[in-house]
């Protein structure tokens, strides 16, 4: 890393973030009820920004500019003068993200339709990454075993062995439903709502809400 400040690298960085999500997710495991306060200094800490901007640049978006016209993998991996900028307005809560921008692509097995896609900016991609980490192992914890939608180390082939699961404990009903256009009309006053049950810190529902809208 090649800042003045003290930057860990990738690889310290995954480590420290690991350790610290398996310390969250044990807490939350251990008291279904604990409120937890004072993740913004998590969210701020320079392991969770480096380990979400590993992220944010390998990303298969990693070529796409948001309305800034930076794309991630257009800015050298191994700098920190955007985390350092980020680290500083998140502390002193001046961040504000940038809008989107807007693409239309066609929708997956049915390319006659199209789905709006919204592309943050570098910097707003990297600020939703890091509470991601810090919330994800928080959450997770609460979660049924049998969920498998947009979740950390599970994939198709997992539900379909569960499915199996199912079928020898001799259920023989599958229904299949689809909420049509979930994320552009899903309630984010009561999302947040969830948050805020388990996360007192204010700082990082604003985070989520502002990537949210």
């Amino acid at each position: 890393m090649n800042s003045s400040e003290s930057w860990p690298d990738f690889v310290e960085a995954g480590l420290r973030v690991r350790r610290m999500q398996a310390k969250l997710y044990l807490w939350a495991v251990r008291d279904a009820d604990r409120v937890f306060e004072d993740l913004h200094n998590l969210v701020c800490d320079p392991a969770f920004l480096v380990h979400a901007w590993e992220r944010v640049h390998g990303n298969k978006g990693g070529r796409t500019a948001g309305v800034d016209g930076v794309a991630p993998r257009s800015i050298p991996k191994e700098s920190t003068s955007l985390l350092s900028t980020l680290r500083t307005e998140l502390r002193a809560r001046t961040f504000r993200p940038e809008p989107v921008r807007e693409k239309a692509i066609p929708k997956p097995g049915n390319p006659s339709k199209k789905r709006r896609l919204g592309i943050p900016t570098t910097a707003d991609r990297v600020v939703q990454a890091a509470p991601k980490l810090v919330l994800e192992p928080i959450f997770e914890a609460g979660f049924q075993p049998y969920s498998y939608g947009f979740r950390p180390r599970r994939r198709a082939h997992d539900a379909i062995a569960e499915i199996h699961n199912f079928g020898v404990q001799g259920y023989h009903w599958v229904l299949e439903a689809d909420i049509e256009a979930c994320f552009d009309r899903i309630d984010h006053a009561a999302l947040m709502g969830r948050v805020r049950k388990r996360v007192a810190d204010k700082r990082v529902p604003v985070l989520q809400r502002h990537s949210c809208e």
